[in-house]
């Protein structure tokens, strides 16, 4: 057989060799939602036992996404280059040294520097799941499959913050790390023995014996084998960041960098401050987590309403809307009454907006950069991006240390969303919109 299963792949239903990749990959990004938000968890309980404000909590808070910015461009693009599966594995080891280290701290420097190890992992991981996502599934379903990647992102916090709730009334917040890394751990003989590297990624960059690896996928998959692997295009571009800026992708990364580097400040202030705010409202640690833990089932429902909607309309559209309400519930978050029911809701309906949003830019990323440097193109619109993540709980901290009131503080990180809104609408690849919708048919 001669026909290139790249085109299989897209073509067919998916086996159930595909659904258990994605799965898998769902998965690994709920490890990436639990161990994020594991600072914000521990946050109160740190701060009460270290005796810190909430400028110097806001350092601590975005030492993690310092670490998923350098992780997303340096593990993405070295996703390109030894594997989807290698980059899983290392990112996972990452993941789990950092989140054991972060549970025998001492004090902040020790802290922030096991954050910033774990935030390495995570970064990387980010950049290889949504690349084995998209490669693993065919091109009706790739927009979906992608959704249910990044719902993990919630799902993990949701599901990991239900069990933090619990350890904090019995626990210190020591616990909240060590359980992270117990269930990482577990994850790195799963992927080692369950996860085969992407067939696109085996025909471009043709590691030795490639031909085989690539007709044993296709056996897992139910397919028939290959007698050669199909010709490369002369012109298809080499791994690395450097093709990033290339005329063919410019606009799409510079544009798609901003958007989610400003998006991401909205993102992750609801997602940082959120147990503090509702903390100092004077409710007890235990349910503050419960108002993150509703954010996150907010981003669940997000991300699934986000997945349906886009097997029918552009991903491009759905995604400036829902940024523009995304700014609009984090700046009604802000202004709630001291009612834990009521800032359960509005911190789910915000959690909702702002996730989908998220969700829709990685199905842009899937579409805007081509197999040789998906992964990097993610990673780097992701590192950038996390900038914006890492200065979010930082510029909120200060603002709060300055004087500023809680609706205010909200209004100005609700209306990075906007900004992002904008600079998606500036993109102009008409291939981004036009190829969407008939990936979700």
């Amino acid at each position: 057989m001669n026909e290139d299963p790249k085109h299989i792949i897209a073509q067919t239903p998916m086996s159930p060799m595909q659904i258990w990749a994605v799965g898998l990959c769902v998965l690994l990004n709920a490890l990436d939602g639990f161990d994020v938000l594991s600072i914000s968890f521990a946050s109160p309980g740190i701060a009460k036992d270290w005796g810190i404000d909430r400028a110097a909590l806001g350092i601590v808070l975005s030492m993690e996404l310092i670490g998923m910015a350098i992780g997303s461009v340096w593990l993405g693009g070295l996703c390109d280059r030894i594997g989807r599966r290698a980059a899983v594995l290392v990112s996972l080891v990452l993941m789990a040294s950092g989140m054991s280290l972060a549970a025998t701290a001492s004090g902040i420097l020790p802290l922030s520097a096991f954050r910033l190890l774990t935030g390495l992992g995570i970064g990387g991981m980010l950049a290889a799941t949504n690349a084995l996502a998209a490669e693993h599934a065919n091109a009706k379903r790739r927009n979906v499959s992608i959704a249910l990647m990044a719902t993990g992102y919630p799902l993990g916090a949701v599901i990991g913050g239900a069990l933090v709730s619990h350890f904090l009334v019995d626990y210190s917040w020591r616990a909240v790390f060590a359980s992270g890394a117990m269930v990482t751990a577990c994850c790195i003989p799963l992927v080692y023995f369950t996860l085969p590297e992407t067939v696109p990624w085996l025909i471009q960059r043709r590691p030795a014996g490639a031909l085989d690896r690539v007709n044993d996928v296709l056996k897992r998959m139910g397919r028939a084998s290959i007698a050669a692997l199909p010709e490369r295009d002369a012109a298809r571009l080499k791994p690395g960041i450097l093709q990033l800026f290339t005329p063919s992708l410019i606009a799409a990364t510079v544009c798609l960098t901003l958007a989610y580097f400003f998006h991401i400040m909205t993102f992750y202030f609801i997602l940082k401050w959120a147990p503090k705010i509702v903390a100092d409202m004077g409710f007890m640690p235990s349910a503050a987590g419960n108002v993150l833990v509703w954010a996150n089932i907010g981003g669940i429902a997000g991300s699934i309403a986000i997945s349906l909607l886009s097997q029918r309309f552009a991903v491009r559209p759905l995604t400036i809307g829902v940024m523009v309400l995304a700014t609009a519930l984090v700046a009604l978050f802000g202004r709630s009454a001291p009612d834990l029911v009521q800032l359960s809701l509005l911190a789910a309906v915000a959690g909702c907006a702002t996730n989908a949003a998220v969700v829709g830019l990685y199905a842009i990323f899937a579409e805007a950069f081509p197999t040789e440097v998906r992964a990097s193109g993610t990673g780097f619109v992701i590192g950038i991006g996390r900038g914006g993540a890492a200065l979010s709980p930082i510029i909120a901290g200060m603002l709060f240390a300055n004087g500023a009131s809680l609706p205010s503080v909200a209004l100005m990180m609700g209306l990075g969303s906007t900004v992002a809104a904008a600079a998606i609408l500036a993109l102009g690849l008409r291939s981004i919109g036009a190829a969407a919708p008939k990936q979700a048919m």
